[in-house]
């Protein structure tokens, strides 16, 4: 009751009266006002004038679907869009729906992950609204080897995202970090589920360190926030607007491909080009310089031997970043 509450206040500008709410509801006009007040606590604020009824005011500042929604401008990605208090993964809660057939462009977010993934299957936990943490579905005509340019695209969009709505001068630790200065600022993973030679569908996973103040000791020289990168607390639910709407610009006019004018921004904002890098291939370290990024997202190093090697996963490290 109390979401369909929001749901009808936040379709309009003028009053709903108690009555109407409650026929619209099939409850009393005493449970109408109790639920009234359990928003309140929520954080919602509304007006109230004898004998014109509710307006909804203002949203709570954390994360909540219809603040997210007040603000959203997409066709495709987030439409269907659900924002959860807790979750273990917003990837793992996406791939249940994926499962069930939701639409393409769904997108969860969550104020708290318990068991966030990262890669190599790292888990990723932070307190319950330091973090932007979501994931959205997406279910192309392509083939398993046709999707490599997802991931670039996505960190192309969270990038350009961050700068422009932050000014923090944040740059892509390839190939699916966004980072500013030495420090890890977001981190992004796609998973996909295919049969022989067909997408079923991709789910891309984002998290956003926002309001961190600290962080475990093991990462604590590694990782930094939009609030210690900035000084500043952010609209979370417009800066969420913000980002899917980059994601969706960068994804959709691209076609999912990793085009000639895309890579050539992402190149422009990767921090790993130039620099020295070091990845194991067959239980061997090998070291060189990075190149390029190729038309695939792959990265192109120039070995000690002079020979050019294309990494396109594992783990990647660059000198004087992580």
């Amino acid at each position: 009751m109390h979401e369909k509450i929001v749901e009808l206040l936040s379709q309009t500008e003028d009053y709903i009266s108690g009555q109407e709410l409650s026929t619209q509801l099939g409850v009393s006009r005493q449970a109408v006002w109790k639920a009234i007040n359990t928003l309140k606590s929520q954080g919602y604020v509304f007006d109230s004038i004898t004998r014109k009824g509710y307006k909804l005011v203002a949203y709570p500042e954390h994360l909540n679907t219809y603040a997210v929604k007040s603000h959203l401008n997409t066709n495709l990605i987030g439409k269907n869009l659900i924002v959860l208090d807790s979750v273990t993964s917003t990837n793992d809660y996406l791939k249940t729906l994926g499962a069930e057939g939701c639409e393409s462009g769904t997108l969860v977010a969550a104020r708290e992950q318990t068991k966030g993934k990262g890669r190599l299957g790292r888990v990723w936990q932070t307190k319950k609204d330091d973090g932007i943490a979501f994931s959205f579905l997406l279910r192309p005509d392509l083939a398993p080897n046709e999707i490599t340019g997802i991931t670039p695209l996505a960190g192309l969009a969270v990038c350009k995202a961050i700068r422009d709505y932050t000014g923090i001068d944040c740059k892509i630790k390839w190939p699916n970090d966004i980072i500013t200065g030495h420090k890890k600022l977001v981190g992004i993973l796609t998973e996909l589920s295919a049969e022989f030679s067909a997408v079923e569908y991709t789910i891309t996973g984002i998290g956003i360190n926002v309001e961190h103040t600290q962080f475990p000791q093991e990462i604590a020289h590694k990782a930094t926030s939009i609030f210690l990168e900035t000084g500043k607390h952010i609209d979370r639910n417009d800066f969420l607007a913000v980002v899917i709407e980059y994601l969706e610009r960068e994804l959709l006019t691209n076609d999912l491909r990793l085009t000639e004018k895309a890579l050539k921004e992402y190149t422009s904002l990767c921090a790993t080009i130039g620099r020295n890098v070091s990845f194991f291939r067959n239980s061997q370290q090998l070291n060189g310089v990075a190149e390029k990024i190729d038309n695939n997202g792959e990265l192109v190093v120039k070995l000690e031997d002079g020979t050019l090697h294309t990494v396109n996963s594992g783990e990647v490290t660059v000198q004087g970043i992580y």
